[in-house]
């Protein structure tokens, strides 16, 4: 697998029917371990390890619907009080995250409305925040860490 921008984590990897797989952390469980599965993790443990996100508070393949459309989000984080605060899409290394991956995050806060979107592909992560008051929208350098993010609702 391709050597990310984030930290080395011990993700869990074995051999199942001739096919890899990672341990997800937050589902207990195996899951076909796909490119885009591969950023996920790690953005994972990312979140959770280095920025002190709760665990239980972090919800992977989030569903909803956009439009009449039954869509799922990558990740969406909730505040102590149920609320969204960020939502995340993940795409393989070798897609590209610029305007096209950014859009797809927005369709899908048009429903969560989420103050933070991050778009990571493992190489190139995009983090802005969103006012829904004025409709701006603000590149951060950064994701925030889980006391900042949630000082933000």
């Amino acid at each position: 697998m391709t050597i990310l921008n984030f930290p080395t984590y011990p993700l869990k990897l074995r051999k199942w029917q001739q096919k890899l797989q990672v341990f997800d952390r937050l589902r207990k469980k195996f899951v076909a371990l796909t490119p885009e599965e591969w950023v996920r993790q790690h953005l994972v443990w990312y979140l959770i390890e280095d920025l002190k996100y709760p665990e239980g508070l972090i919800k992977l393949e989030h569903s909803f619907t956009v439009n009449n459309n039954s869509v799922r989000s990558d990740l969406v984080v909730f505040s102590r009080d149920g609320i969204p605060l960020l939502l995340a899409e993940c795409k393989a290394p070798s897609v590209k995250t610029g305007n096209n991956t950014l859009l797809q995050a927005g369709r899908y806060n048009i429903v969560t409305r989420t103050n933070i979107l991050l778009v990571t592909n493992g190489l190139l992560h995009l983090c802005c925040k969103v006012n829904f008051e004025n409709g701006e929208i603000t590149f951060i350098k950064e994701i925030p860490d889980f006391k900042h993010l949630s000082e933000d609702v």
